[in-house]
């Protein structure tokens, strides 16, 4: 295309600078490229600044922290000097360049593809400098620009674009090419029309006709639309997920639980949600909502799936807990140990049952059996707000927060999120540490930042409804917080004092009948690390499908482990800046020798270990990961020379992580969860003829009347514990129990005889307590069917209820007990 004349720069008015700028210079945003400025020719002797040689152009200065700051600033429309009001101002413009304006075309081409902020930075070298004597507006079009003459062109290698006043010798900092990128394109776009068609004398036919190039080109829409691909994986995974629902069948459960009953779209749908999901996380571009809407799927698929497929609520201790619920609607008030006997315990934390009481009341239904079998779902949404607020507290990056939360609902094996005081007080306990962790750290070298009294209420708040609703947690929570008080930023006393005095005050009044009475036995249990991991009677997983389960949830909770230990010593930076969440991780650990807690203290350590444990494990699954204290150190230290960098303390391997491996991890821990959460359901499970049968056995039952089961694995097993009492054999002695399974039907009445009319004594075999006490290594189906016959065919008992669930037995009062 021959180049336009252009007339003797000299002959044009130069344009003075703005008052306005504090050097007399002014910066233009990126779109004022848009006209056709890169088409004029070039002299050699323009092809250097201001007449120097080409061998002595600088290189581009690297980009420094202050840079990068900015360009992040930029991305989000912040920072003073955007490109609308640079537009306004007169002056010239830097193009980069690689000697020919078909390179800025090129690199136009990937802007249009991505963003500008993405295709320029990847230039790195020396920038281009064009410097026209121009005071034209910038958003005239290409026809009346395009015999504009030009000023000196400075043309070196590619690796930036700026905008100058005339005059003006400073470069304009990198962190500023990003802002007007939507208008830089649609500029560029104009400047690749006018290099490629030559202007059009006044008055042709092209002034009344429309130009095709100037519509908006169609892969826009297309490329648009492909913005939205993660809801295909996110859609196909639930799609999948409702099929299995309807074409699974748990009416006969084997020792694998769901595990062996689920449809195996349901495993297929698993992997498509987890590959949607890593995709979409790792990709900086994609709006957060995509990741929340995936964790919200996997918590749809993994502890709302119970609650689909099994008609009725799963757990025994769920329904000992609607019996409690029960009993304070209809007593109107708390008992005593003299009233309540071993379960006055509930009545001394009352909080949790207080509330649930209050809510049955205000939704108008029966009982808490309407509604507890969905708990698992809501109790751990209930986590989610205050895990997203923790790890935003170390961290900007979005893969890590997302992956760190996916790995915390995976690794949340325990059960902990049933119908109970513990979950409940567990999310409670997770907020209070975001508050602490949000609001009560000070700054590193200062006292400390004003805090509205309003945050030291709402801990008050919270802190009193854990005490008052459970009895491990509030003790969980105070030596995490004493473990934050080793961090110099969080040595702020007040959270930890107020949980403390918050706790004594009510141990020492409310709970004082209990723990006087239970202290003996906790202060014996300090140091009794055997009790949490023996073995034995009751306490070994018994056969193929308890033992596989057993296995998947210990090697699960070591992998997530050895992750976090992983990510600790492949990200230095985290070591250092979320230092907290690493004494929170550790903080759980002295608790394994303080008490068994009923041989369950190794699971609850485990659980309270959790976020601060998943956290590191989603470092270890990423690259590089940057945190927010970083950023800001890295924006003080601008400007400061360079540290002598110093050498790794421990020599690791220079691991190169891609995509795969850690997907294939991710993959292996979210359908890892399935067993060691669902792998126990034969013992979980009652089906709807066991609830009927012993809500018949409640309903005929006398006040003062005696239920003897094998266990208690059953449901409503303490429904009317303030009328009835219990007994369950298998928690004796493994000498009275043999007694039993050599002699059932006379040792069982003679254990029963004590019950005086007109009270009864009940014998109730379930196939609960069969499945309890097979997969627990007590008695296996044989033995306790060798039970059930010699009862059924002694005189002293009478059958009075029975169906495919099981069956109740009653004691003839008018028989003899003896052999």
């Amino acid at each position: 295309m021959p180049a336009p004349e252009i007339p003797d720069a000299s002959s044009r008015d130069t344009p003075s600078p703005d008052a306005s700028s504090p050097d007399g210079a002014d910066t233009i945003g990126a779109d004022t490229i848009g006209t056709p400025m890169a088409s004029e020719s070039m002299t050699p002797e323009s092809a250097t600044p201001h007449g120097t040689s080409p061998e002595a152009a600088p290189d581009a200065p690297p980009e420094s922290a202050e840079a990068v700051a900015m360009d992040e600033a930029a991305e989000r429309g912040e920072g003073g000097g955007g490109a609308d009001e640079a537009a306004e101002k007169p002056g010239g413009t830097d193009v980069s360049a690689a000697g020919d304006v078909s390179t800025l075309v090129d690199a136009v081409d990937a802007v249009d593809a991505d963003d500008a902020a993405e295709a320029l930075p990847e230039a790195e070298a020396d920038e281009v400098t064009a410097t026209p004597a121009s005071q034209e507006p910038a958003d005239r079009s290409a026809e009346d620009v395009s015999a504009r003459p030009p000023g000196d062109v400075t043309v070196r290698a590619p690796g930036d674009v700026t905008v100058r006043a005339p005059g003006d010798t400073s470069a304009r900092p990198q962190g500023a090419r990003r802002q007007g990128s939507a208008r830089f394109r649609g500029a560029v776009r104009t400047t690749r029309r006018s290099l490629s068609t030559p202007p059009e004398p006044p008055g042709s036919a092209a002034d009344s006709m429309t130009d095709l190039s100037d519509l908006p080109p169609a892969w826009r829409f297309r490329y648009r639309a492909a913005g939205a691909w993660p809801a295909l994986p996110l859609l196909a995974a639930l799609a999948l997920w409702a099929y299995a629902i309807g074409h699974t069948d748990v009416s006969h459960l084997d020792d694998f639980g769901l595990v062996s009953a689920v449809h195996p779209a349901f495993w297929a749908g698993l992997a498509v949600l987890t590959a949607g999901f890593w995709f979409t996380a790792r990709d900086p571009r994609r709006p957060q909502g995509w990741s929340f809407a995936y964790v919200v799927g996997l918590l749809l698929m993994e502890r709302a799936t119970q609650a689909l497929v099994y008609p009725t609520p799963l757990y025994a201790w769920a329904w000992k807990h609607d019996a409690v619920i029960d009993h304070l609607l209809t007593s109107g008030g708390l008992g005593t140990e003299e009233q309540l006997g071993d379960m006055a315990v509930y009545d001394q934390w009352p909080g949790f049952f207080a509330a649930q009481a209050a809510l049955v009341r205000l939704l108008g239904v029966e009982n808490t059996a309407m509604y507890m079998a969905w708990w698992p779902l809501v109790s751990s949404l209930m986590l989610l707000l205050p895990l997203l607020l923790i790890y935003r507290t170390f961290t900007t990056d979005r893969r890590l927060v997302w992956t760190s939360v996916w790995l915390f609902y995976v690794a949340n094996w325990v059960g902990q999120d049933y119908f109970s005081p513990q979950s409940v007080a567990f999310a409670l306990h997770v907020g209070v540490l975001a508050v602490v962790l949000r609001r009560y750290g000070g700054r590193r070298g200062g006292r400390g930042r004003q805090r509205p009294a309003v945050w030291t209420v709402l801990l008050t708040v919270l802190v009193t409804t854990i005490v008052v609703s459970h009895q491990l947690t509030p003790g969980m929570l105070v030596v995490s917080l004493l473990a934050l008080c080793l961090a110099r930023r969080y040595r702020d006393w007040v959270p930890t004092v107020t949980t403390v005095v918050i706790f004594l005050a009510w141990c020492l009044t409310a709970a004082l009948p209990f723990l006087s009475a239970a202290m003996p036995d906790m202060i014996r249990s300090v140091g009794d690390v055997g009790a949490n991991v023996e073995t034995g009677y009751g306490a070994t997983p018994t056969g193929t499908g308890a033992i596989a389960t057993s296995w998947a949830a210990r090697l699960l909770s070591g992998s997530v482990l050895l992750l976090a230990a992983l990510g600790v010593l492949r990200q230095p930076v985290l070591r250092y800046r979320a230092l907290p969440l690493l004494l929170i991780a550790a903080a759980p650990l002295p608790m394994f020798v303080a008490s068994s807690y009923g041989s369950e203290m190794i699971f609850r350590v485990l659980m309270f270990m959790l976020p601060g444990a998943a956290f590191f494990a989603g470092a270890a699954l990423l690259p590089k990961v940057r945190t927010l204290a970083a950023d800001l150190a890295a924006r003080e230290s601008a400007g400061r020379p360079a540290a002598t960098a110093r050498p790794r303390r421990l020599p690791l391997p220079d691991l190169r992580y891609g995509v795969w491996v850690p997907l294939v991890a991710l993959l292996a821990g979210t359908l890892a969860f399935v067993p060691a959460y669902s792998g126990k359901d034969r013992i979980n499970y009652f089906p709807p003829q066991e609830v009927a049968l012993i809500r018949q056995l409640f309903d005929q039952a006398p006040e003062g009347s005696l239920v003897v089961a094998a266990n208690r694995n059953y449901p409503l097993a303490y429904d009317s514990y303030w009328s009835v009492d219990h007994y369950w054999f298998l928690d004796d002695g493994r000498s009275h129990v043999d007694r039993i399974v050599r002699s059932p039907a006379a040792t069982l009445a003679r254990d029963m005889s004590a019950v005086e009319p007109p009270a009864r004594a009940y014998l109730l075999l379930t196939q609960g307590q069969v499945a309890n006490s097979e997969m627990n290594g007590q008695l296996d189906g044989e033995q306790l069917d060798r039970i059930r016959r010699s009862v059924a065919a002694s005189p002293r008992f009478q059958l009075v209820a029975e169906n495919s669930a099981g069956t109740v037995y009653v004691l003839r009062p008018d028989e003899p007990t003896g052999e």
